[in-house]
C-alpha cells in the first residue's frame, strides 16, 4: 500500500511539474489568444491534481452539473502539449520573422468557445443586432485597415496595379470612340439608313449602361478582380466577333454585348485601386488613373488615322464576305482589353473585399505580399510585416436550401443564382436607405448633369465641324444650265457639280467617279455608262432613252422621278461600295478627336496635383463653373478652327470634374456597397449620355443656342448640388 501511495504521489508531483512547464512555455508564445488558452489549460490541470487525488472522483462543473474525469483524454492532452514543446529548452524563443503560421482573426474568442456548448438562442440573433455589430466591425476595420496600408507603404505594388487597371480603363475609352470612327465606313459597307446609323451610335452607351449596373452589383458579392476579368472577357470576345460579322443586326448585337462587358470597367477599377491606397495618396493617384481614359481615346484616334483610310488593307471572298480596313481597326481596338485580362491574372483580389466577407487569412496574405513587394523595392527586405490579426466583418446569416446532392444540378444552380440576385438587390436597395438616400439622390443629379452636358457637347462638336465643312463644300458647287454635249467621252472625276436642263447625246461615261453630282431635268439619249463608282450622286426628273448601264453602282434609289425608255442595266455592282475619295475629311475627323483627347492632359495633371490640396468638392464645383462659362464662347465659333479650339478648351476643363467625381463616389460609400453604388451612378451617366447625344445632335444645322443653353444649365445645376455634398478629403476609406 505504501509503495502504491508513493507511486501515486510521484505521478501527481510529475503532473504538477508538467503543468508548470507548459504554462512557462506558453507565456513565451506570440499571440494573445493562444496565451489565454494555454493559461486556462494549465490552471485547470494544476487545480485538478492539487484538489483531488482520485482521477475518477466526480467533480462539479461550472454549469452546476457533475462530470467524471477521463484519464485517457487527460493523457492525450498532455501528450499533445509535450509534442508541441519537444525539442525546446527554457531559452528557446520565437524570433521576429520566423514563420508562425497565418494569424487567426478569431483567436481572441477561442477561449470562450473552448468549453461548453453555445446557447441555441445565440445562433439566430435579430437581424437588427447583426447589422449593428457589422457596422461597428466596419468602423474598427476602417481604422485598422488605414494603419495597415500606412505600414505597407506606397511603392512597386501600387504602381504595378496602376498600369494593369489602367489598361482596363483604357479599353473603356477606346470603346467610346470605336463606333464613331467606323460609322462613316460601315454605313456604306452595310448600306445603313439614317435610323440604323443613329442606333449603331447609341447602342454602345446602352450596353455600357446595363453592364455598369450589373457588374457593379456583382463586384460587391463575388469580388472585384473576378468580376472585372469576366466583364473584360465578354468585351474582348464580342469585340473580336464584331470585326468579322457581315450583317447589320449581328454587328449591332456584338457591339451591344461588347458594351455590356466594358461597362463594368469604370466602377470596378476605381473601387479596386482605392482599396490599395492610403488616405494621403488616394485622391492624387485615382486622378492619375483617369489619365488612361484619355490614353484610350488617343489610341483609338491614332489607330483610326493610321488604318481606316487605307482601303487597300482589305480582302473579300466574292460579294458575300468583305473585310475592309475599318474591320481591321475594330480588331486592333480589342487589344487593350485582351492585355488587361492577361495582366490582371497576375494581381490579387482586394484584401478589403476579403475582410468584408470574413476571409481573414486570404486578406492577411495579400497585405503581406503588398508590404514585402514594396519593402524589397525600397531596399529594406529585412522589414517584417508586423500585423498579426485584422478585424473582419461578420457575414450575415444567409440560409439557402440547396436541396442537397440529390437535387438536380440545374436546380442547385438556379437556387444559387436566385440567392445571388437577392443579395445584389438587397445591396442596391441599401443605397436608398435613410442613411444614404440624400447622398445617392444628389450624386445621381450631379452625375446626370455632368454626363448630359459632356457627352452631348463632345458628340455635337464633331457634327458641327462636319456641318461647317459641308457648308463650305456646298459654297464651291459649280452649276451648269442648259448645256448640250454630243459624242463626248467622260473618263475623269466629276465632283461637286449641278447640271440642270442639259441634253446629252451619244456620250460615254467610262471608268470614272461621280462625287456629289446632281443632274436635274436632263435628257440622256443613246449614252453609255461603264464602270461607274458614285457617292452622293442623284438623277432627278431625268429621261433616259436607249441608254446602257454596265458594271455601275447607279442603283434604283439614285433615280428620283426618272423615266427610262428602252434602257438596260447589265452586271450592276453588288452591295454598298466603300468610298475613300474624301480622305482629307476622314483625316480631319481623326485629327480633331486626337486633339480633343490630348487637350485633356493638362487638366488631368492639374486635378491630380491639387485633388488632395483643395479638396474634392472645390475641384468639382470649380471646374463645373468654369466649364459652364466656357460653353458661352461656343456661340462665337463660326469657323472650323474656332470650333476645334473650343472643343479642346471644354475637354481640358471638364476632366477635372470627372476626376473629382470619381474620387468622391469611391469615398462616399462603404466598401460593401461601393461598386454597387458606383455602377448604378455610372449607369445613370450613360443614360444621360444617350439623352444628351440625341437632343444635341438634333439641333445641328438649326441653331447653336439650344445646345449651349442646355449644357450651361446642366453644368450650373451640377456645380450647385456638388457644394451640398460632404467633403471626404482626409477621411479613412469606409
Amino acid at each position: 500500500m505504501e509503495e502504491g501511495y508513493r507511486d501515486r504521489t510521484a505521478f501527481i508531483r510529475g503532473a504538477k511539474d508538467l503543468a508548470k512547464e507548459v504554462k512557462k512555455q506558453a507565456g513565451k508564445k506570440v499571440g494573445r489568444g493562444f496565451d489565454r488558452m494555454s493559461d486556462e489549460y494549465s490552471k485547470r490541470s494544476y487545480t485538478r491534481f492539487e484538489e483531488d487525488d482520485d482521477d475518477d472522483y466526480p467533480v462539479q462543473g461550472p454549469d452546476g452539473g457533475y462530470y467524471r474525469s477521463d484519464s485517457r483524454a487527460n493523457d492525450d492532452d498532455e501528450g499533445a502539449h509535450s509534442d508541441s514543446t519537444e525539442g525546446h529548452d527554457e531559452d528557446d524563443e520565437i524570433y521576429e520573422g520566423e514563420y508562425q503560421g497565418i494569424p487567426r482573426a478569431d483567436s481572441e474568442k477561442a477561449d470562450g468557445q473552448l468549453g461548453g456548448a453555445v446557447p441555441a438562442g445565440a445562433q439566430f440573433r435579430d437581424i437588427g443586432e447583426q447589422a449593428g455589430e457589422r457596422r461597428k466591425d466596419r468602423e474598427e476595420l476602417a481604422q485598422q485597415y488605414e494603419t495597415i496600408l500606412q505600414e505597407c507603404g506606397h511603392g512597386r505594388f501600387q504602381w504595378t496595379l496602376y498600369f494593369v487597371l489602367g489598361l482596363a480603363l483604357m479599353a473603356d475609352g477606346v470603346e467610346i470612340f470605336v463606333v464613331g470612327f467606323v460609322l462613316p465606313s460601315a454605313e456604306k459597307d452595310m448600306c445603313l439608313s439614317e435610323p440604323n446609323k443613329s442606333m449603331l451610335g447609341l447602342i454602345v452607351y446602352l450596353g455600357m449602361m446595363v453592364g455598369a449596373f450589373v457588374w457593379g452589383g456583382l463586384a460587391d458579392r463575388i469580388g472585384r478582380r473576378q468580376t472585372l476579368l469576366i466583364s473584360l472577357s465578354i468585351n474582348s470576345v464580342f469585340a473580336f466577333f464584331s470585326s468579322f460579322v457581315q450583317g447589320y443586326s449581328t454587328f449591332l448585337f456584338c457591339r451591344l454585348l461588347s458594351g455590356v462587358g466594358i461597362g463594368g470597367s469604370i466602377p470596378i477599377v476605381f473601387s479596386y485601386y482605392s482599396e490599395f491606397l492610403a488616405q494621403e495618396k488616394r485622391g492624387e493617384h485615382l486622378s492619375w488613373l483617369c489619365m488612361f481614359w484619355m490614353i484610350g481615346g488617343i489610341y483609338a484616334a491614332a489607330m483610326a488615322w493610321a488604318i481606316i483610310p487605307h482601303y487597300g488593307w482589305s480582302f473579300q471572298m466574292g460579294s458575300a464576305y468583305q473585310f475592309h480596313s475599318w474591320r481591321v481597326f475594330v480588331l486592333v481596338c480589342a487589344f487593350p482589353s485582351v492585355s488587361a485580362i492577361g495582366a490582371l491574372t497576375t494581381m490579387p483580389e482586394s484584401p478589403r473585399f476579403f475582410l468584408e466577407n470574413g476571409k481573414h487569412d486570404e486578406a492577411w496574405m495579400i497585405l503581406k505580399q503588398v508590404h514585402d513587394t514594396n519593402m524589397r523595392a525600397k531596399g529594406c527586405p529585412e522589414r517584417v510585416f508586423s500585423v498579426t490579426t485584422i478585424k473582419t466583418v461578420k457575414p450575415m446569416d444567409e440560409l439557402v436550401d440547396m436541396g442537397g446532392e440529390a437535387e438536380a444540378w440545374h436546380k442547385r444552380w438556379r437556387m444559387k443564382m436566385l440567392s445571388l440576385f437577392n443579395q445584389v438587390r438587397s445591396n442596391f436597395l441599401t443605397c436608398f436607405s435613410p442613411e444614404y438616400r440624400r447622398i445617392t439622390f444628389m450624386m445621381m443629379a450631379v452625375w446626370f448633369s455632368m454626363s448630359f452636358s459632356y457627352y452631348g457637347l463632345t458628340v455635337w462638336f464633331p457634327d458641327m465641324i462636319k456641318y461647317l465643312q459641308k457648308q463650305e463644300y456646298s459654297s464651291r458647287t459649280k452649276v451648269f444650265i442648259k448645256e448640250k454635249v454630243e459624242h463626248v467621252t467622260f473618263n475623269f472625276t466629276l465632283e461637286n457639280q449641278v447640271h440642270r436642263n442639259g441634253e446629252y447625246f451619244n456620250d460615254k461615261f467610262m471608268n470614272l467617279r461621280m462625287k456629289s453630282m446632281v443632274f436635274e431635268d436632263s435628257l440622256f439619249e443613246e449614252c453609255y455608262f461603264e464602270d461607274i463608282t458614285s457617292s452622293n450622286t442623284f438623277f432627278r426628273n431625268c429621261t433616259f432613252i436607249s441608254t446602257l448601264f454596265y458594271n455601275t453602282d447607279l442603283f434604283q434609289y439614285r433615280f428620283i422621278n426618272c423615266r427610262l425608255v428602252n434602257s438596260t442595266f447589265l452586271h450592276n455592282k453588288e452591295g454598298c461600295m466603300l468610298d475613300f475619295s474624301d480622305e482629307n475629311n476622314a483625316y480631319m475627323i481623326y485629327f480633331v478627336s486626337f486633339l480633343g483627347t490630348l487637350a485633356v492632359l493638362p487638366g488631368n495633371i492639374v486635378s491630380a496635383l491639387l485633388m488632395d490640396k483643395i479638396g474634392r468638392l472645390r475641384m468639382l464645383a470649380g471646374s463645373s463653373v468654369i466649364s459652364c462659362i466656357s460653353c458661352f464662347f461656343l456661340s462665337f465659333g463660326s469657323s472650323e478652327s474656332a470650333m476645334i479650339a473650343l472643343l479642346c478648351l471644354f475637354g481640358g476643363i471638364s476632366i477635372a470634374s470627372w476626376s473629382s467625381l470619381d474620387v468622391l463616389t469611391v469615398e462616399l460609400y462603404p466598401s460593401d456597397k461601393r461598386t454597387t453604388a458606383f455602377g448604378f451612378l455610372n449607369a445613370m451617366c450613360k443614360l444621360a449620355a444617350v439623352l444628351g447625344i440625341s437632343i444635341f445632335t438634333s439641333f445641328v444645322g438649326i441653331t447653336k443656342a439650344v445646345p449651349i443653353l442646355f449644357a450651361s444649365g446642366a453644368l450650373a445645376v451640377g456645380s450647385y448640388l456638388a457644394l451640398k455634398l460632404p467633403e471626404t478629403r482626409g477621411q479613412v476609406l469606409q
